[in-house]
């Protein structure tokens, strides 16, 4: 099963997110994991991937340019089919508390709807989520001057949904 994480990261909090998340995925026996900088992301690999998991900054409750342009290139994808029935996951970062994580993820499960994905989120019976997260998918808070790490319980987050998207995936191709 193969499994895409796509990531736009200006501080490098998003991209130790979805390191943290790739390497929850790869932790799923059978799962080979791709994961690019949105810049060296290659659209046309896309319909050959079970899931795919994208995130960014969020910026005013909203998609970062970067990721916003490249999904942007997904409509010959949505034209031809190609994306139905992967499944898909999102994260994001932000500089503030309540900085408009959810608002950002539902902005980025939206371009996911539209090409018949089948979203994956993590639910309240995840212990890494059951204070901490968001049902949407991750969402963390990297307060400005911070280096570019995350914390203890940002990385087990986003390694608990790398893992489920990875399970949910091997089910579904397994039903298939």
């Amino acid at each position: 099963m193969k499994i895409y994480v796509i990531y736009d990261s200006e501080g490098n909090h998003t991209k130790a997110l979805a390191e943290a998340i790739a390497h929850g995925a790869a932790m799923v026996p059978g799962a080979e994991v791709l994961i690019d900088h949105v810049n060296e992301a290659d659209v046309y690999k896309l319909p050959e991937m079970d899931a795919i998991i994208w995130g960014c900054p969020g910026h005013f409750g909203t998609i970062s340019s970067s990721l916003k342009t490249w999904i942007d290139k997904l409509g010959y994808l949505w034209a031809e089919g190609k994306l139905i029935n992967k499944v898909g996951a999102v994260f994001c970062t932000t500089a503030t508390l309540h900085g408009g994580l959810e608002a950002t993820m539902l902005n980025l499960i939206t371009p996911m709807l539209h090409q018949g994905m089948i979203i994956v989120g993590l639910p309240g019976t995840v212990p890494e989520n059951a204070l901490y997260g968001s049902y949407y998918g991750v969402g963390i808070s990297c307060p400005p001057g911070v280096d570019g790490s995350i914390t203890t319980k940002d990385f087990q987050l986003g390694e608990a949904l790398g893992k489920r998207v990875a399970h949910v995936t091997r089910s579904f191709i397994n039903e298939l």
